[in-house]
């Protein structure tokens, strides 16, 4: 049977990884690590550059930052670090960690290294030789809403987890904070998003509840159990979670989330196989996710306008690395593109109250 557990690929041009400095630096954990690894690189990221390191006796995955100007709390390895090791003891899905290094003499930026686990993580296409029948492909959506609902359950008081959050207002604060952050990155050929931001503004409702989130909750960040394909063994990226509201995280989740019957510019940006037959639609992932809850969301329309407006920032954001030089990756090229689609699909929500 071939292996189809998520692989790393050939490590991208003007991003190689020294492993000499970093092997020296694991062996204060690992004294057992034996040799150099092997060393690839996952494509599907857009945010950190993420590697495998395959030792003789150890599979490991390191974290970085990508090269490049970056905005002042995002890329922060050693938050990334320890929200896990706070989760780890109660949201067990949390890979095991190994080390964080804040010692830039080794790669020249903070990192931290885990432990890979060994499963299936479902990109645009699905791995060669694997298929979900409907009935599969609707047992694992259901787990996957089920998984974010487990989570937003963990208590916000626990040790390593309760300085995450700056109280309440989480929902008027991501508004503020999101339109700032695109006002920095805005390059010449985006719209405003004057409008949408406005509408955001005199929209925004009270906090839900303060819980914990992951902040990009999707199907190619979670990782399957290859005899059990609906079966969640692993959640990962954690870059974004923190104490907030637990619909904006559901907001932020469905923003990626392409069904079968969307339009061609839609399905041509899907991340993930969220179009399979049997795949819930959008609103099946709020009722479900509110069913499991006990939540109520009367005006859903803002949790999907404010989730399509930030996934627009950080498209925008990446895109400006490609603008101004400091990626050279390829596939950033076209994000303009994304975002002005994005603007199209706040407005037409907004008009309509629903997607």
């Amino acid at each position: 049977m071939p292996d189809l557990t998520d692989q790393g690929g050939p490590v991208r041009p003007g991003e190689t990884l020294d492993a000499a400095p970093v092997t020296a630096w694991l062996l204060q954990y690992l004294p057992d690590l034996t040799g150099l690894p092997e060393v690839t690189q996952y494509a599907g990221g857009a945010s950190n550059w993420t590697y495998r390191l395959r030792y003789p006796n150890h599979d490991l995955i390191l974290r970085r930052p990508p090269a490049g100007t970056r905005a002042k709390s995002a890329h922060d390895m050693a938050r990334e670090f320890r929200v896990q090791q706070a989760l780890k003891p109660v949201f067990p899905w949390v890979p095991n960690l190994v080390a964080l290094c804040q010692d830039e003499r080794v790669v020249g930026v903070d990192f931290y290294v885990m432990e890979r686990i060994s499963g299936l993580i479902l990109r645009a296409k699905m791995p060669r030789g694997l298929t979900l029948t409907p009935e599969q492909a609707r047992q694992l959506c259901l787990n996957w809403v089920d998984k974010l609902a487990e989570l937003h359950a963990v208590d916000a008081a626990t040790p390593g987890l309760a300085a995450l959050g700056k109280g309440a207002g989480y929902c008027e604060r991501q508004i503020a904070g999101w339109s700032d952050r695109y006002e920095k990155a805005r390059t010449w050929n985006v719209p405003s998003y004057a409008g949408v931001r406005s509408w955001l503004r005199a929209h925004t409702p009270a906090d839900a509840a303060t819980c914990v989130i992951h902040g990009d909750w999707r199907l190619d960040n979670v990782v399957l159990d290859p005899m059990d394909p609906t079966r969640i063994i692993g959640v990962l990226d954690w870059e974004m979670a923190t104490l907030g509201d637990p619909l904006m995280d559901l907001g932020n989740a469905l923003a990626y989330w392409v069904q079968a019957d969307d339009g061609y510019f839609m399905r041509s940006t899907r991340r993930q196989p969220s179009h399979l037959p049997g795949m819930l639609t959008r609103r099946e992932v709020v009722a479900r996710y509110l069913e499991k809850t006990g939540r109520s969301a009367p005006n859903w329309a803002f949790y999907e306008v404010y989730g399509l407006f930030r996934l627009a920032v950080i498209a925008q954001q990446i895109y400006y690395r490609y603008h101004h030089k400091q990626t050279r990756n390829p596939a950033f090229r076209n994000f303009w593109m994304i975002v002005h689609y994005l603007h199209w699909r706040c407005r037409d929500v907004i008009a309509k109250g629903h997607s």
